[in-house]
């Protein structure tokens, strides 16, 4: 018999664990960190080489639910840079030595 893989059961999310976020089933691999990565150019077969962890058809699944939920995705890149901008300007700004 072929074993078969439900792909409903590739991507989860878990308020308690990840604050929400999509996350590839049984790693600690984000959707977004895939959806990076793919942003920056890298093809499925790419990112599943530089995350030896991921197999391919986990990588498609990130990127299926990258496409599925792009604003989610853009939204929680966005948000995150905005707070590294946050915090970089915080740590450049002189301090008072008086």
């Amino acid at each position: 018999m072929v074993a078969t893989t439900d792909i409903g059961t590739l991507i989860t999310r878990s308020v308690k664990l990840d604050s929400g976020r999509a996350m590839i089933a049984g790693t600690r691999t984000s959707v977004r960190r895939v959806a990076v990565l793919y942003k920056q150019g890298a093809s499925a077969e790419e990112i599943a080489r530089r995350m030896s962890h991921l197999n391919l058809a986990q990588v498609y699944a990130a990127l299926a639910y990258y496409h599925a939920n792009r604003d989610e995705i853009e939204a929680d890149l966005a948000a995150e840079e905005a707070e590294y901008d946050r915090l970089s300007a915080l740590h450049k700004q002189p301090t008072n030595q008086d």
